[in-house]
């Protein structure tokens, strides 16, 4: 059999890059209301990872080792992101690649940070939301109520880490998340994307590091079973003072997103844009037919 039959299609860093920068550029020009609707979307599909995260690992403490209870929830909680991805909405912390379209100069600072402003109020939006919509569904109180206690669990240690510490577990977890999808980039196939996607999201999440709209969920959860299921939460023997609104926004979601921002932007979007963006131009020229270099300018 002629060895070409099995030539399989690669993809380099610097198509990588071009593809990062077009990415970027898309998003920039992306109207406020889809731009807003896609990102209610992937607060809603983070929250699904979270929540079959929650269900998967409640009670396996129990029975099975601490780091495989924690593979096991990431691994299932890659469902988010692929759902991000592959289903087609705008994500805050991945989004934080774009600062290589705007170091490429190919769009403005304003046009960034308003997308991100925008993503991220979608972002929690669709999160709370969603979080509505499985308390009305009473999955807390499955396994006799044993998912309402990991749901509270959660919570209680999101809002507790000191600043410092939810800063550095947001740095760690973006850097992942973004390496996941800088990832997707060499991807030519959904298979390909997905196996891009699960090692890096299985690490953060059994790292127990910090995801800003998933902690848009999880937290707000917590609070809402708190705030409208006394009964139950009072016979959890849980102290739950701290689980409030100020906590949630100032003690959680202010570090862990400032740490998400420089996870992704610097040491993920900023450190790859200075490798490969000077050689994208070249391996742009090459790859164009002979005098068709003028191209690179539009």
């Amino acid at each position: 059999m002629n060895s070409a039959s099995f030539k399989m299609e690669s993809t380099t860093h610097a198509d990588m890059i071009c593809r990062a920068v077009n990415a970027g550029v898309n998003k920039s020009k992306l109207p406020t209301g889809r731009l807003l609707l896609l990102s209610m979307l992937a607060g809603a599909y983070i929250g699904f990872g979270c929540l079959l995260s929650t269900i998967i690992t409640t009670g396996a403490a129990g029975f099975l080792p601490y780091g495989i209870t924690r593979l096991a929830g990431g691994l299932i909680f890659c469902l988010g992101l692929i759902l991000v991805v592959v289903g087609g909405a705008e994500l805050f912390t991945g989004n934080s690649l774009m600062v290589i379209a705007w170091m490429d100069h190919k769009i403005t600072a304003v046009s960034m940070l308003r997308n991100w402003l925008l993503v991220y109020l979608g972002n929690f939006v669709g999160s709370v939301i969603l979080a509505f919509l499985v308390f009305l569904s009473k999955e807390y109180l499955f396994s006799q109520g044993e998912v309402g206690k990991t749901i509270l669990n959660l919570a209680l240690v999101k809002v507790n880490y000191p600043f410092s510490q939810a800063l550095a577990l947001g740095i760690l977890c973006n850097i992942l998340v973004c390496l996941a999808v800088w990832m997707t980039f060499a991807g030519n196939t959904v298979t390909d994307k997905i196996a891009a996607i699960v090692f890096p999201i299985t690490a953060f999440v059994a790292a127990g590091f910090e995801h800003s709209v998933a902690n848009m969920y999880a937290i707000p959860l917590g609070w809402i079973i708190k705030t409208f299921d006394p009964s139950y939460t009072a016979a959890t023997s849980l102290n739950l003072a701290s689980i409030t609104w100020k906590n949630i926004l100032l003690s959680n979601l202010l570090p862990v997103t400032l740490g998400n921002i420089i996870g992704g932007s610097i040491f993920v979007g900023c450190v790859y844009a200075a490798i490969y963006l000077p050689i994208k131009t070249t391996h742009r020229e090459r790859s164009l037919p002979s005098g068709d270099s003028k191209q690179l300018e539009k």
